[in-house]
């Protein structure tokens, strides 16, 4: 079967060989290719190192001249808490495209053939995306075995990178060039302390019978059109914007914990029997990728805090946070790549509830 446009949807961090294998079977089964690179306004952290522009710039550098005109390049956020946000997104994005390569001609999107590529896998492994698009036939593409950007990124990262050369028969030339350039940066190498700082917190239980699943609880204070945050002062996602919250202790109940947690990290001057009457939802994130330091499930509270007519109560960085501070909501909607892990995916899906 011939498409018009095949859609090719992944992270790509990085692109390595088995990424070019896929586009090279989609043009030649197709007119023109769109990529969709996902967690595009994500912060910056090991598991999504390079911004969207970065990986195009991988991507452009890999490809063919006569391929260059026939590839789109585009980027969509995660929805981790939403599918239908995220299939919105994505088709949004290709009918975009497909709208202006084609706009002199006049037509819809509905009216070309357009398809889903995707390297087959036979293991599911991250594949449950292409059921959420029944409308676009799927064109499968056996994938490399032994190359995957997980891999890639390992490499990268371990040891500050000494052992990347391993990675040259992974990637294309270009790409690996690139990251040999992109080794000597402050950004890689604030990376590469916050991979080791994993990997030592990881080993710290790596001895227990079974790999643990951490507790922790996350607060979401809005008052009057503003939302609590606070800066992290240390490791994981150091200097990223965050909601007060932590772990959980052994001996307390979980809605006391998002308590001492918020008036820990805060300082927040409103007494406790208020906030905890102040509680209008709370929900069980559990994406089982939302965190770097291992399996973490949060259980995250609203707070709605009500008006006094003496403006927004008084706050204090403590604890873990450098810096605590209200943020207007119409400025936190802008701020997705300066947040830690899912919290802005957090406050959106209770901001979609009130």
């Amino acid at each position: 079967m011939h498409y018009d446009y095949l859609v090719f949807i992944g992270r790509f961090q990085p692109v390595h060989l088995g990424h070019l294998r896929v586009i090279e079977a989609a043009l030649a089964q197709a007119d023109k290719l769109i990529v969709v690179c996902g967690s595009a306004r994500q912060a910056i952290s090991p598991r999504n190192p390079f911004s969207l522009a970065e990986r195009e710039a991988m991507l452009r550098a890999a490809l063919p001249a006569e391929w260059q005109d026939r590839v789109f390049v585009v980027g969509c956020s995660d929805r981790m808490y939403n599918d239908q946000q995220w299939v919105t997104e994505v088709q949004n994005l290709v009918d975009k495209v497909i709208a202006v390569d084609t706009a002199s001609l006049g037509h819809r999107a509905a009216e070309f053939r357009i398809g889903l590529a995707a390297a087959a896998n036979g293991r599911g492994r991250g594949t449950h995306y292409l059921e959420l698009f029944p409308q676009w036939q799927r064109l499968q593409v056996d994938e490399l075995d032994g190359v995957d950007s997980g891999c890639v990124r390992e490499v990268l990262f371990a040891d500050h990178g000494r052992r990347f050369d391993a990675c040259r028969g992974k990637l294309p030339t270009e790409v690996y060039h690139w990251l040999a350039g992109f080794r000597e940066t402050e950004t890689y190498a604030r990376l590469a302390d916050e991979y080791r700082y994993l990997q030592q917190f990881r080993a710290s239980w790596a001895v227990a019978p079974y790999p643990p699943t951490f507790v922790t609880v996350d607060a979401v204070v809005i008052h009057s059109g503003h939302i609590l945050l606070v800066r992290r002062r240390g490791m994981p996602g150091k200097g990223l914007w965050a909601l007060p919250g932590g772990f959980v202790e052994q001996d307390e109940p979980i809605r006391d914990a998002v308590i001492r947690e918020l008036k820990e990290e805060t300082r927040l001057k409103v007494p406790a029997p208020v906030l905890a009457g102040s509680i209008r939802a709370n929900r069980v994130f559990d994406h089982p990728q939302r965190s770097l330091r291992g399996r973490t499930i949060t259980h995250a509270f609203l707070i709605e805090l009500a008006p006094t007519g003496e403006g927004l109560p008084k706050v204090r960085a403590s604890d873990d946070a450098d810096r605590a501070q209200w943020v207007p909501l119409f400025e936190f909607n802008r701020m997705e790549a300066e947040l830690f892990e899912d919290h802005f995916y957090i406050v959106n899906w209770f901001l979609g509830q009130i």
